[in-house]
């Protein structure tokens, strides 16, 4: 069924003159002048093909037209009211939606999520495990992590890292073996070693089946454990951690006191 499109502007008058059955008081309520409430009317009754007001020595009233509509409309105005409570309520929720990569994940982003959880007990998470494409339409994503140049297609903001370092467990290795993952650049590419991501690549390091290089941003909690040492100085890369999200979700308040929280 086709909806009758609905003059809204002129509706939101009507209901306020005929509160106050007067154009002057009903023009203070709207902020706009009484010409423009008169104009507004007009346009409405022109549209509806009825009089609505009339006036008379004791002032403006109501015709039976206008009284007839009054009730309906203002059930309708109430029930905008509760839509609107209804979508923004989704901004004062806190419970977020996040798609990372897995390595992401487990080596930086829970350890922080578990931070802003033990400061708010009512904060509530949803993981997903997503390569670098996400798609926010098929998935009720909040937030995602990515890997590349930039944002992408979507909002975003940088994760600060020094880019890329190389690391061994404590005391070296054996050999000069090299742990390859994918990203890790075409010096890695044949490693006799490879692991599906950073994060294994890291763990693989760990257990001294070579050196590893990967984003230091990554490597930092195992680090400032002591399960691997830095070989080497840090390099600048081009690639970088990105939190993203299309705008409207980029725009929502939990989304960006989220990232707020995580790039403190």
């Amino acid at each position: 069924m086709k909806r009758t499109h609905l003059p809204l502007n002129g509706l939101r008058v009507l209901d306020a003159a005929a509160r106050h059955l007067s154009f002057t008081r009903a023009a203070d309520e709207l902020a706009v002048t009484p010409a423009a409430v008169g104009q507004q009317i007009r346009a409405l009754e022109d549209t509806l093909g009825v009089v609505l007001f009339r006036r008379t020595t004791k002032g403006l009233e109501l015709t039976p037209e206008g009284e007839a509509g009054l009730a309906a409309l203002r059930d309708g105005f109430l029930h905008f009211e509760e839509s609107v409570r209804a979508m923004q309520a989704g901004q004062s929720s806190k419970s977020l939606t996040i798609a990372a990569p897995r390595d992401v994940t487990q080596k930086w982003l829970m350890p922080r999520l578990a931070e802003i959880a033990r400061a708010d007990g009512e904060m509530r998470f949803i993981l997903v495990a997503a390569d670098d494409v996400v798609d926010f339409t098929e998935a009720n994503l909040d937030l995602a992590i990515r890997w590349g140049e930039g944002p992408g297609a979507h909002e975003g903001e940088a994760l600060e890292s020094d880019g890329m370092i190389t690391v061994e467990r404590p005391g070296g290795t054996a050999s000069d073996v090299r742990i390859g993952w994918p990203g890790c650049g075409a010096e890695d590419a044949t490693s006799p070693v490879r692991v599906a991501d950073a994060g294994l690549a890291i763990d693989a390091a760990a257990e001294g089946l070579g050196r590893a290089t990967v984003p230091e941003l990554l490597a930092a909690r195992d680090l400032s454990a002591g399960r691997v040492v830095r070989v080497g100085e840090a390099r600048l890369s081009r690639l970088g951690y990105w939190l993203v999200a299309p705008l409207p979700q980029w725009r929502q308040k939990k989304v960006q006191a989220l990232v707020d929280a995580l790039t403190a």
